[in-house]
């Protein structure tokens, strides 16, 4: 289990986490999401043992992350910008990945070079970013990591190996039960992996729920109301929008207490329909005062 508890991290003066909390259960697969400058990639460098926070905890199957070399042979962290020596190719890395880690396979590492098809003799600076990033999959996965902490994984892959790096991802869950964390602006990739989500914000966490019960506790209706009619009163509506007679409308709550209140009000006409992680997030970030604002040219 992942485990960040009231952390918080201050650059020059300013608040990067503000009292953050996560909690990654074991063996799943958890988006973080948020705006830019929200403290992602911050709370991903302390789980990585590469900052130290100024207070709270930082814990890993209940183990402190940072100066804890025992504990980060057992991570494997990608980030968004990465680094390799500068004159090295993928094997020299693997031969550093392998003295690093001591779950390093050989057997996997060979296996893997049939997935990526990548020339190993060639020095890193000289591969696409792209390239690059299946490299660093490529290595990551070899390490047999128990938690995998993953920036912006797949930008710069293309479509065929951005759907190949995820089957792997999954699988590593699957057939190990290693704990994957992710932070990704791509929500509709992450809604169709991740079974946990956490919203963070300012350096807080706004919410933090398993994907399934995020999509449970928000529902979007399209509504038509005869002359007079209206939403009821006790509906916690989030954002609402009307285009001709149909209104649609963002409302906090189960499927079923929803209906149940809108049936009450007699509409001509209503469809409940799902949303998507992207939506979701769209809506609890307008709650959070970062909703899209109109502006005039």
């Amino acid at each position: 289990m992942i485990k960040a508890q009231n952390v918080v991290k201050t650059f020059d003066g300013h608040r990067a986490l503000d009292g953050l909390n996560i909690t990654v259960p074991k063996g799943a697969i958890y988006g973080l999401v948020g705006p830019n400058g929200a403290g992602k990639s911050t709370i991903i460098r302390h789980l990585a043992g590469i900052y130290r926070q100024d207070s709270g905890e930082v814990m890993i199957d209940g183990e402190k992350v940072f100066e804890n070399p025992a504990l980060k042979g057992r991570i494997a962290y990608i980030p968004d910008d990465l680094y390799f020596f500068l004159q090295a190719n993928i094997r020299d890395m693997m031969r550093f990945y392998r003295g690093v880690y001591p779950n390093f396979s050989m057997e996997r590492y060979n296996k893997l070079r049939d997935v990526f098809e990548l020339d190993e003799k060639r020095s890193m600076r000289h591969l696409s970013k792209g390239m690059q990033k299946q490299a660093a999959f490529w290595l990551a996965m070899s390490c047999c990591p128990d938690v995998l902490i993953l920036d912006e994984p797949v930008d710069g892959l293309d479509p065929v190996m951005r759907r190949q790096v995820w089957s792997l991802v999954m699988g590593e869950v699957t057939e190990r039960g290693t704990t994957v964390l992710v932070s990704s602006h791509n929500l509709r990739e992450l809604e169709d992996v991740c079974d946990h989500v956490g919203i963070i914000h300012k350096g807080k966490t706004v919410l933090e729920h398993s994907l399934s019960e995020l999509q449970d506790n928000i529902v979007k209706v399209q509504i038509v109301y005869p002359e007079g009619g209206d939403l009821p009163e006790n509906l916690n509506v989030l954002h609402e929008a009307q285009s001709g007679r149909v209104r649609t409308v963002i409302i906090r709550g189960t499927m079923d207490e929803v209906e149940t209140a809108l049936k009450a009000s007699n509409p001509v006409f209503y469809d409940m329909i799902p949303l998507t992680l992207e939506e979701i997030f769209i809506y609890e970030m307008g709650g959070a005062a970062y909703e899209i604002k109109d502006v005039i040219l």
